[in-house]
């Protein structure tokens, strides 16, 4: 499920994918889905028919019927900075979960690498 709620400028750029994407070739609509998805944070089957196109007009049929909302910009940005931070913080969470259970915590264990290194180099100069 990604997000509901953009703001107008979002809207008028993620319209003028959709556009993009119903008029380019099977490799084109992939990217732009894709970008949909990673740069907007849109997911096309969150508001369409299954089997059915989803451009412009259906973006605004959306809209018209209350499936995607639209605020301020300020609103939107603020939005944006908690997502991130609860997303790290999901980060941090798993990583030390996985740490926890015995995984491997590559970057400590490059770190120890790198300074085990230069020790040997500086003890043989």
């Amino acid at each position: 499920m990604g997000r509901n709620k953009f703001s107008q400028s979002e809207i008028d750029q993620i319209a003028r994918l959709l556009r993009l994407k119903n008029a380019g070739n099977r490799a084109k609509q992939k990217e732009i889905r894709h970008e949909l998805r990673v740069g907007y944070g849109f997911n096309i089957s969150d508001f369409n028919e299954q089997g059915k196109a989803f451009g412009s007009e259906e973006l605004m049929q959306a809209i018209r019927r209350g499936s995607i909302q639209i605020l301020d910009d300020a609103t939107i940005e603020v939005m944006k900075r908690k997502y991130a931070q609860v997303k790290a913080e999901d980060a941090r969470r798993r990583k030390q979960e996985a740490v926890d259970n015995g995984a491997t915590d590559w970057k400590e264990a490059m770190k120890e690498w790198q300074e085990w290194e230069a020790e040997q180099k500086s003890g043989s100069n």
